[in-house]
């Protein structure tokens, strides 16, 4: 089909478009170029030379390269390694941090002087329109100058916490034809049109979206909106993504970071909420098709707001949507639920089974503290001093002056939402042997904060930096206006913080370390082998119950 070369030099260039918006993908291309040794003339011209290629040029090329012997075979092979012997490991003994000295190269640069960038915050009255769209249907509104291309989705107010069998159904969809279209077909449209959509289930919000070129956004509705009102159901499809849902589950229980991920939301939300979010192996293989379809078929004659980043005016767009989108006049009102992360009264720790000769462990604390914005400004400078990255405390100490640790963070979370709380984190990944070593330099560390005031700079130099820095552009002008929202803010949290940053000294990150993280009370969650961890230590942290994987992921 000589009209897919047309549909591929389309795709292409609408992924040129999109990596154009990033700067990090723009300083790429040039170093791309100049590894390669390209002429950046031909470069910037590919597109050009690709419009040359004809049906012929790709029939040559693929029998020229892609012959009968084009292929390479990879074994897996699982079970023992038989030379897995274990390694004694050594005495280490801790290193004196001179995080207050610096090279001569390093003060020669420090003293260079550059023009400062000036920071440009999200005004949520100018660089975007909220409208009522419908009854029902609230429409923001961005207008994209930079190309054409277009984002539009459909966010709800729903999702796992409402009805856990969502994230299944919408994925059953994607597999799915209709009456006048296959699945092969659906592809194929969205492909010579260059654009696409996806489904995004949460555990509190839905979203449908579309992007691509901006003059086919009504073809792209039409399209998802044809799929979600008229998928005819497949029973050899349902019953293939069930299997693969089966064997991905066991596939996660084997991963030491799905294992730990899954502990870390035990920890933090418990048991109950796990069970609620998450289909047991029973009632995922009881589903029917007409049970999932049931629960898409209906969705767009909810409640629902439409975001829209493109090109057209707010006038056009709302004409597109009009014509192509298919809205109740009486939508279904929804109740947005939000989820509530456990308090934290009592010391427990909670020891998960993996068979490994590390453990990977969080210490979590949430004493029901909401939002406080007068805080903002000491607590992202906290954030950024003690456990933001590699010039912090955390790190120095945990993994560079005393070796207890692979990997080592924390950060005290502020609330997403009115009625959400703040909650301190943090994790070590370390070996087995060297547990209770780390945790009480960790709780060393976290109590008795170091102090150091050529890290404070360079924290308070790094958060300015990244505040002078930062865009929020495009779609995530919307995004952050929603998540604004929430909180009942005006204004980004960003130029709260930035607008104070200049003020704050050593004295308040201690008195916001004093106020914020000491003395707190924890929930201890270690993923790792029982038989070769310290239990006696263990038992003086707190009551010490077993959990299993099942309990962990929500199912068997």
């Amino acid at each position: 089909d000589e009209s897919l070369i047309e549909a591929a030099i389309a795709n292409i260039k609408l992924r040129q478009m999109r990596q154009l918006e990033s700067n990090n993908s723009r300083a790429m291309q040039f170093v791309n170029s100049f590894i390669k040794g390209s002429d950046w003339a031909d470069e910037v011209g590919m597109l050009d030379r690709l419009a040359k290629i004809t049906k012929a040029d790709v029939v040559e090329w693929a029998n020229k390269y892609l012959g009968e012997n084009s292929y390479v075979v990879v074994y897996k092979h699982q079970g023992v390694n038989p030379r897995n012997n274990k390694i004694i490991a050594p005495a280490i003994t801790p290193i004196a941090t001179n995080r207050d000295k610096q090279s001569d190269f390093l003060t020669e640069i420090s003293g260079s002087y550059v023009a400062p960038i000036e920071p440009v915050f999200v005004d949520y009255e100018k660089d975007l329109s909220k409208s009522e769209f419908s009854k029902g249907i609230e429409m923001l509104y961005k207008q994209n100058e930079n190309n054409d291309i277009v984002t539009a989705a459909l966010r709800f107010e729903t999702g796992n916490s409402t009805n856990p069998a969502l994230s299944l159904a919408f994925e059953y969809l994607s597999y799915l034809g209709t009456p006048t279209r296959s699945a092969d077909e659906f592809a194929l449209e969205e492909y010579q049109i260059a654009g696409n959509h996806s489904f995004n289930v949460g555990d509190n919000s839905t979203t449908i979206t579309v992007n691509g070129l901006s003059e086919n956004l009504g073809q792209m509705l039409d399209i998802v909106e044809d799929l979600l009102l008229n998928a005819v159901p497949d029973e050899d499809i349902l019953n293939n993504l069930k299997a693969d849902e089966l064997m991905a589950r066991q596939m996660a229980k084997a991963n030491q970071n799905s294992c730990s991920s899954a502990l870390n939301r035990y920890v933090i939300y418990g048991q109950e909420y796990i069970r609620s979010v998450t289909l047991s192996d029973e009632k995922l293989m009881s589903l029917s098709s007409d049970e999932l379809l049931s629960l898409v078929k209906d969705f767009i004659k909810k409640e629902h707001t439409i975001l829209y980043y493109g090109p057209q005016s707010e006038a056009d767009a709302k004409k597109v949507f009009e014509g192509h989108h298919h809205y109740s006049d009486n939508p279904e009102k929804l109740d947005k639920k939000y989820t509530q992360k456990q308090l934290v009264n009592q010391s427990k720790v909670y020891i998960a089974p993996y068979d490994s000769r590390q453990f990977n462990y969080i210490q979590y604390s949430d004493r029901g503290e909401k939002f406080s914005m007068k805080d903002v400004p000491a607590i992202e400078l906290f954030n950024e001093y003690f456990g933001g990255g590699m010039n912090t405390i955390v790190f120095q100490e945990m993994r560079e002056a005393r070796a207890l640790a692979y990997s080592a963070g924390a950060f005290l979370s502020s609330p997403s939402f009115k009625d959400d709380t703040y909650s301190f984190y943090a994790r070590i990944g370390s070996q087995n042997d060297k547990l209770k070593a780390a945790v009480e330099a960790f709780d060393l560390i976290i109590n008795e904060m170091p102090e150091s005031d050529k890290s404070f700079q360079i924290a308070k130099a790094g958060l300015e930096s990244v505040l002078r820095t930062n865009r929020t552009t495009g779609m995530a002008v919307l995004n952050s206006y929603l998540n604004a929202r929430e909180l009942g803010l005006t204004e980004p949290l960003a130029k709260v913080v930035y607008d104070n940053l200049a003020d704050l000294t050593m004295a308040d990150l201690l008195a916001c370390q004093k106020k914020w993280i000491k003395g707190r009370t924890y929930i201890y969650g270690i993923l790792g082998d029982s038989k070769d961890l310290d239990m006696k230590y263990l038992n003086t942290l707190g009551s010490v119950q077993e959990v299993s994987l099942d309990e962990l992921f929500g199912y068997k």
